[in-house]
């Protein structure tokens, strides 16, 4: 099956992981509200996200995610799914997701769940 998109996405290798770039994309506040809800909601679609962006923001910031090694997306029809690399993430940079998720649960709270399915 295509993509529902004509340019592949792109996911760097674990040993592509550039910290400092890591770091940058969770600075944003929904950003981080992403990653917090992707640690509670694995596997949550895209349209699962109850935001008050746009969605071509909201694009963004999944792209952004994704191109740092965040997360990883994958197309299952017209949905996009998006999952956490923690244990890619804890293989390079050992504690620093654990940590990243800890503070971040005290700064923002999770999305509500539009949709899980």
């Amino acid at each position: 099956m295509a993509s529902r998109v004509s340019s592949p996405l792109i996911h760097p290798e674990s040993t592509d992981f550039d910290l400092f770039k890591i770091m940058s994309a969770l600075t944003d506040e929904t950003r981080l509200t992403i990653v917090v809800t992707l640690a509670a909601s694995p596997g949550l679609a895209c349209s699962g996200f109850k935001q008050d962006v746009t969605p071509s923001v909201l694009t963004r910031h999944f792209r952004i995610l994704r191109e740092s090694g965040i997360i990883r997306q994958h197309d299952v029809g017209t949905r996009r799914i998006n999952t956490l690399r923690k244990e890619e993430l804890d293989h390079r940079f050992p504690g620093l997701f654990d940590l990243v998720l800890s503070e971040g649960a005290k700064q923002v709270a999770p999305y509500n769940a539009a949709s899980t399915a």
